[in-house]
């Protein structure tokens, strides 16, 4: 058992909490302004799930983008859930905020990027995960909803974004540089 608080695991909850709180208020008021959400996430995480399709296609992570096209957005304590369109065919995601691997506002140059942390020992005692497989359902918008949403496929995060779609920037600092906050700085090296 470690004797030290640990920070870094402190810290990236806090920052889930961030997300969990801007996606939990644009579920009930919609999304304000000019924002609008890429969010990156480990389509192989525990508690993911996707149609098998889009699985297929983003083996290890993929990049939604959450703006005018979307609906049904749920968020719960654990995860959300969100419609979208792939490729003109509707379908519904839920992913777990541990499964969150980046995001960012472009309308206001913020963005946050996880990654893994967790003990050596800790890691090796813990049993592999098993992958929560839900059945490939795809559950239709309603008539009005799609109407008002057009289809958007969705990126992997390595892919660049399409032509005229905004550029991820890296959050702006205080000093007036850009930069995205990493977790890894606040860990012992």
């Amino acid at each position: 058992m470690a004797d030290h608080i640990r920070y870094d695991l402190l810290t990236q909850q806090a920052l889930r909490g961030v997300v969990r709180s801007v996606l939990t208020d644009a579920a009930k008021k919609g999304l304000p302004g000019d924002h609008h959400f890429y969010i990156a996430f480990d389509t192989q995480a525990e508690g993911v799930r996707i149609p098998d399709r889009l699985r297929t296609q983003y083996p290890e992570q993929m990049t939604i983008i959450l703006q005018h096209q979307f609906w049904d957005l749920k968020v719960t304590d654990d995860e959300f859930e969100v419609g979208l369109s792939f490729g003109g065919i509707p379908a519904k995601l839920t992913i777990p905020f541990e499964a969150v691997k980046g995001f960012f506002d472009p309308s206001v140059q913020f963005g946050l990027q996880f990654e893994e942390v967790g003990d050596d020992e800790a890691q090796r005692a813990a049993p592999a995960n098993v992958q929560d497989k839900a059945p490939d359902t795809i559950q239709e918008p309603p008539a009005e909803t799609k109407k008002r949403l057009p289809a958007t496929p969705a990126k992997p995060a390595s892919e660049p974004p399409a032509a005229g779609a905004p550029e991820p920037k890296p959050a702006p600092t205080a000093g007036g540089s850009a930069e995205v906050v990493r977790l890894d700085r606040f860990r012992k090296k």
